[in-house]
């Protein structure tokens, strides 16, 4: 058995994990505990508020007892918002606190696109702009480009998380562009873990999802790798693709 634990701020689409454990069809789990968010806003006050480290280790004993093998902060916003060097200081601190790997949706994001050999993106995003820019600026510090982005507006995560599939899939084709390798959806308050192999078939190219690839990026800390097409590309890749990304200096690998 393999177990990922999964720290989600508030509640807004958590149902997708044990959705998704179902998908896996494995000896998987994921167990998940909902960390206190404060004020439910799509700010960059907010969501470095939600991302503070008290928080997000506010689970991290009851995910160790539930046998976890690695953790992930599973928030889009809460972590990018931090900006590239505060999300990896910030998975930093939660590894040394709980004493396991520790990684982050946003982090998973940049390693998923390694996987992909993908280094141009469309972004598909439900929150403000000012928001979705911050995505943006995150990914360029990881030296993605993104060639085309389309905002939602959506204001918290609970008006994300009542977003139907209709509402993704037209952002979604809102946001596509011809130059883009792979879409990316980011927030884990969207339901999208039903649709995923949709997504693609309506745009013809890979996507990539917050709650996706929040499960990805803990079953790559965990060294497993399972086959799960009803779980899009990126879980019907069998073998890595490395691609190194370097911003900065830094260089991303599996």
């Amino acid at each position: 058995m393999t177990t990922v634990g999964l720290l989600y701020p508030g509640h807004a689409a958590e149902d997708d994990f044990p959705r998704t454990e179902i998908l896996l069809d494995t000896d998987i789990r994921l167990p998940l505990f909902s960390t206190e968010t404060g004020e439910d806003a799509y700010r960059a006050d907010a969501l470095r508020e939600q991302g503070a480290p008290a928080r997000i280790a506010e689970g991290v004993e009851e995910l160790r007892l539930a046998g976890a093998e690695a953790l992930l902060w599973a928030s889009s916003g809460g972590s990018f918002g931090q900006g590239w060097k505060g999300a990896h200081e910030q998975v930093a601190t939660l590894a040394r606190s709980a004493g396991l790997p520790a990684s982050s949706t946003s982090i998973g994001f940049v390693h998923a696109l390694g996987e992909l050999g993908a280094g141009r993106v469309a972004v598909a995003a439900p929150y403000p702009e000012g928001v979705t820019g911050l995505f943006v600026e995150f990914l360029a510090s990881a030296g993605v480009e993104v060639v085309a982005a389309a905002s939602g507006g959506a204001a918290s995560s609970a008006e994300a998380g009542s977003w139907v599939p209709e509402r993704v899939k037209g952002l979604a084709r809102e946001a596509d562009h011809p130059d883009a390798e792979v879409v990316l959806i980011p927030d884990t308050s969207l339901h999208t873990a039903a649709y995923v192999p949709e997504l693609e078939e309506l745009l013809g190219k890979p996507v990539l999802t917050a709650n996706q690839v929040t499960v990805w990026e803990g079953l790559r800390l965990a060294d497993r790798r399972t086959w799960a097409p009803l779980l899009g590309t990126l879980f019907a890749t069998r073998e890595p693709v490395l691609r190194s990304l370097e911003p900065k200096g830094i260089e991303v690998r599996e």
